[in-house]
């Protein structure tokens, strides 16, 4: 078969090694298509898991064991990130989805079918052994050679393979939507060791089984030099409510414990009291990268469900990372600081934490490794998250070359990154986008200096692109995109001003539909929804906004509902957590 990738793969500047991975990765997806898509197909759409999760497990797999890449399943877990999030939505589905009709095979291309078919799919390899996993798919793959299958015939070769049962496996975790989540619950004795582990599981979405989990518990304690050695790990099958693990009985009580270690499980996972406090602390003593990622990961999800306030999070991200060597890792823990700045921290604390957070970011970029792809990283994460004078200033400085970084390549891509925030500050005028342009004339320039322009305060400007975005079918859709991402540049300093996006939204909504194709109307449905003043502003309610337009428009396609719910749920969290920030 002839896979084509598109142009963003031929990197035109210095890429991170995160945007490497990725490449290798995505090409790795597209060649385990070969055997798993094209040599099999499936019988019909309600098993386009069997392409998607197994191109996706695959392409992981091959990455850490036949590429430089050694830890590729430390940067799956960003994918793991958008399952577990898509997981959570009201309009989640089992990896074996209904498909009814067209509409249903283009919105369940999502991290379901993708990211969490992949990790259940890593449960199943640990589940009925790597050998028999391997020997069942030589013979589902040579049995069906050339035509097309079904998931029962997967499992009938599994299971002649491992001799387990997976008849019930299958229902829970691939016939049943949710996530389940996993909970440490230590007794200790009074000398302080351990008297009983246990692992208790609850099924956190609605309707949800509770699964069998194959996965590590381990437990950590500083050492007198101060480093963080492994006093016991137990690799075990959890599985009910309860799981006793024997392992941890009689020793002292670590200082963490933590559950899912290794990150072989797909499940939500707590700490205890104890060892949360202790991750806080001591974040920066956890030198394994996949250890730290599934802390952070902990940390996050508890941030994301009202449990840790969102300023507590931001403190534990930005100190974990001068310790981030897994930049896969440090681009997830970036774009998690972005969200919770802009969407969960309190509106009376949001100007305060968005300064700290700029001032943080830009120390770190300023103290980050000469060359390397972090300081890179940070210097756009600090302009991205830059808020005040100063941080402008700082920003300004870099783009004009008038204060430097020992070995930063401030190359034209990095130059958009800071132009587009010196704009959005208003602090950079349309001079400085024609100038950059004319030395960028190429389309990934012109989409920039789109988003730039777009970016630009005023109300003329906003009523302007918006009006184009909708109603100019000429412009190509990247330009489109980056259009949109300028038109909210100011919706985090001034949500007030984009109030009567509102019902203009909702008015549109229809429209999108009629005259975009499915993919662009997904996109723009999406892109437009106003979830940035969820919370931030008293003049328009968007949850109730988006509900009304449901209630009266009961008779739009299940695509447009499916997204309007989901993102109406994503802004009830946003507001939620907002209250929790405020304490």
């Amino acid at each position: 078969g002839c896979v084509t990738f598109r142009d963003a793969y031929v990197f035109r500047t210095r890429p991170t090694e995160a945007q490497m991975e990725a490449r290798a990765n995505t090409i790795l997806h597209e060649l385990a298509h070969m055997w798993f898509g094209d040599l099999v197909t499936m019988k019909w759409w309600n098993d386009l898991w069997l392409n998607e999760s197994f191109a996706e497990f695959m392409s992981h797999l091959a990455l850490a064991e036949a590429t430089k890449y050694t830890e590729g399943w430390t940067g799956f877990m960003v994918r793991k990130d958008w399952g577990l999030k898509q997981d959570q939505l009201p309009t989640t589905h089992p990896i074996t989805a209904e498909i009814r009709d067209l509409a249903d095979v283009e919105v369940n291309f999502d991290g379901i079918t993708y990211a969490k078919g992949a990790s259940v799919l890593r449960q199943l390899v640990s589940y009925v052994g790597r050998d028999a996993f391997f020997a069942g798919l030589h013979e589902y793959l040579t049995k069906h050679s050339y035509a097309n299958a079904t998931l029962d015939d997967l499992l009938t070769e599994l299971a002649a393979a491992s001799g387990r049962d997976l008849a019930s496996w299958s229902k829970v975790w691939l016939e049943e939507a949710g996530v389940t989540l996993l909970r440490p619950v230590v007794t200790t004795a009074e000398d302080g060791t351990i008297e009983r582990l246990e692992i208790t599981q609850e099924a956190f979405s609605e309707g949800a089984s509770l699964r069998p989990h194959r996965l590590g518990v381990a437990g950590y304690s500083l050492t007198e030099e101060g480093t963080l050695a492994q006093v016991f790990r137990e690799e075990l099958d959890v599985d009910g409510a309860s799981t006793l693990v024997e392992a941890a009985a009689g020793i002292a009580r670590p200082d963490f414990i933590l559950v899912n270690d290794g990150d072989l499980g797909y499940a939500k996972v707590r700490l205890d009291e104890q060892s949360l406090a202790f991750a806080v602390a001591n974040i920066t003593k956890f030198t394994d990268s996949l250890t730290r990622g599934v802390v952070m990961a902990s940390a996050w999800d508890m941030t994301r469900d009202g449990e840790m306030p969102a300023r507590d999070y931001l403190n534990l991200a930005l100190t974990s990372i001068p310790v981030e060597d897994s930049m896969s890792l440090l681009m997830l823990t970036l774009r998690h600081i972005d969200e919770a700045v802009r969407t969960f921290v309190a509106p009376q604390a949001r100007a305060d934490a968005a300064e700290d957070t700029g001032r943080r970011l830009l120390l770190l970029a300023r103290t980050a490794a000469s060359g390397s792809d972090a300081q890179r990283m940070l210097v756009a994460a600090a302009a991205r998250n830059a808020s005040s004078e100063e941080q402008f200033e700082a920003v300004r400085g870099l783009f004009d070359a008038t204060q430097t970084l020992d070995g930063l390549d401030l190359d034209v891509d990095l130059k958009w990154d800071l132009l587009v925030s010196l704009v959005r500050g208003s602090v950079a005028t349309e001079s400085d986008i024609d100038a950059l342009e004319a030395e960028d004339d190429t389309m990934t320039g012109h989409q920039n200096a789109a988003a730039c322009r777009a970016a630009r305060a005023g109300e003329w400007i906003k009523a302007d692109v918006w009006d184009k975005v909708l109603t100019d079918t000429s412009i190509p859709n990247d330009t489109r995109w980056a259009m949109i991402s300028g038109f909210w540049a100011q919706a985090r300093t001034n949500p007030s001003a984009y109030a009567t996006y509102v019902a203009e939204y909702f008015d549109a909504l229809a429209g999108i539909w009629e005259r975009f194709t499915f993919h662009t109307a997904e996109d723009l449905t999406t892109l437009l929804f106003p979830t940035a003043l969820a919370g931030y502003t008293t003049e328009v309610d968007v949850v109730a906004s988006g509900k009304a337009w449901i209630d009266a428009h009961a008779d739009a396609s299940a695509g447009t509902l499916r997204i309007i719910r989901e993102l109406i749920d994503v802004c009830e969290r946003q507001i939620a957590n907002q209250a929790v920030d405020a304490g």
